[in-house]
Order: C-alpha cells, then structure tokens, then sequence
C-alpha cells in the first residue's frame, strides 16, 4: 500500500488550523500574552486543538466520499479523488484520535473534556445535526466557543461576556455565509452534496444576515466601551468595520465564503486589516494606552 505523504497532509486540512487560533483570544485580551508560562499552556492547547479539528476533517472526508465527488472542488479532495484510499483515512484518523487522548490527558483533564466535547459535537453533526436547519450553523458556533473557551482554561482566565457574543456572532456570520456560497456556487446541484441546503436559501440567509451583522457591531462596541481602556479601545472598532465590511464585498463579488480560510490568508487588503487589528490591540493592552 503506497502513502502519498503530501495528500496525506492535505488531508489534515492545516490550512484551517486558523480558526483555532480563537484559543489565543483568552490570553491576549486579558494582558497575559507575556506571561511564558500561560502562553506554553496555550499553545499546546492550540495543538491539541488543531490535532482534534483535523480529527473530524478526516472523518467528514471518510463519510462525504461521494458527496464530495458531485463538488467541483471538493472533488479533488485526497480521499474523494483517490489518491488517498478509505483505509489509510481510516488509520490516519485513529491516530489523531489516539494523539489527542493522549496530549490532552497529559496536559489537563478539562481541556480534554472541552475537545472530547468538540469532538463528540462534530459526530452527532456528521451523522445528524448538519441535517437540521438553523442548528447546523449553530453548531458550528459552538465549536468556536469551544475553542474560546479551551484557551480561558488554559490560562485560568474568565474572559468577558461580550467577547464570547463576539465570537458567537462571528461564527454565525461565517458560517451562514458559508452556505450562501454554496447556493450560489452549487446551484442546482447543492442538495446533492449538502441536503440541508434545500432548507436555505440566500433571500433567507441574507435575512439572518441583516441581523447578525449590526449585531457583531454592536457586541464589540460594548466590548470596547467596557474594557478598561476604553477610550482608546474604541479605535479598533474601525478595524472592525472594514473587515466584515470587507468579507461582505468579497462574497458578493468573488463569492469565496465557501473558503473563509482564503479570505484570512490570501485577501492582501483583508490581511493587513487583521494584522493593524492585532497590532492595535496589543499595543493599547500591553502598553497601558
């Protein structure tokens, strides 16, 4: 049996790992990033992380095989395409899944609760949740707070109730995004690959949408207006602004919200945004602005 190394890592998905980068929202906003001890704990926890998202990518991969063959780009996906067959996906995933039990039982007991909770979410949304309209997307959601929250164990910090709305309106808007693109990408085709589209449709995503968004707005301007420096705080509410702003436009021009990962790294104007953004935050943190 031959492996194919480089399919096999496409098949882990690194690429996404972005998204768990929301396990270093705990740390940095509450002053600690600086603080080696704490951010050793998170980084492994963004490992583990990593390792228990890639669990569930290999397994959505192994149930969506001929799903994924019927998607103009999903189609080349290393299991869908062949060149990595079931058996070494199979193999592949029990390994992740052996690596996180063990990594999280090493490190700390409640962060791998939180991941065998992540992990047993994303089953029950395999095999069921992702059948059930609105609750699909909320269940994404959930994973993100999961994420979150993974990270305020890590650092024995409680993080502020408007950051973890942030995050739930955030994933919300991603997220439903995510199946605009899909509608619009898929057409007549859609429910072949993902049934639950049936149930949406972009008049009715566009609808939700005209609720969420004003809605990250709003969550994050209180989030500002709490913190302690909440004077200057208020600067990265521009930033803020431009990026969803931003998301928005290129959905509506290039529709890549099927691709969120694409927008963070490849979108030059988009990536600038976000990184002003963190260089804001930091410095009105750290430096006591």
């Amino acid at each position: 049996m031959n492996l194919n190394f480089k399919e096999m890592i496409k098949l882990i998905r690194p690429k996404q790992w972005i998204k768990n980068s929301f396990v270093f929202a705990a740390i940095v906003f509450s002053g600690n990033f600086g603080n080696m001890d704490l951010l050793k704990n998170n980084i492994i926890t963004f490992v583990i992380f990593c390792l228990t998202s890639s669990c569930i990518y290999v397994l959505n991969d192994i149930i969506d095989i001929e799903k994924d063959r019927c998607h103009p780009e999903k189609k080349n996906r290393p299991l869908a395409s062949g060149k990595v067959t079931k058996n070494q996906g199979v193999v592949l995933d029990i390994l992740l899944l052996i690596s996180v039990i063990v990594l999280g039982l090493t490190v700390d007991y409640k962060i791998f609760m939180i991941s065998l909770a992540y992990i047993i979410l994303n089953i029950l949304y395999t095999f069921k949740l992702k059948n059930v309209v609105i609750i699909d997307v909320m269940v994404i959601t959930l994973g993100f707070v999961l994420r979150v929250e993974s990270g305020s164990v890590a650092t024995n910090v409680v993080l502020s109730p408007w950051l973890i709305l942030c995050t739930v309106l955030l994933s919300l808007f991603l997220a439903l995004n995510k199946r605009k693109s899909e509608i619009k990408m898929l057409k007549d085709s859609s429910t072949k690959h993902r049934a639950i589209l049936k149930d949406y449709s972009i008049e009715f995503i566009d609808n939700m949408l005209g609720i969420i968004t004003p809605s990250i707005f709003i969550a994050y301007c209180l989030y500002t207006f709490n913190s302690v420096q909440s004077r200057t705080m208020m600067i990265t509410i521009a930033f803020v602004l431009y990026g969803v702003f931003r998301y928005q436009y290129l959905m509506e021009k290039a529709n890549i919200g099927s691709k969120p990962e694409d927008v963070f790294t490849k979108d030059i104007p988009f990536l600038i945004n976000i990184i002003l953004w963190g260089i804001s935050i930091l410095t009105i943190i750290y430096f006591k602005l």
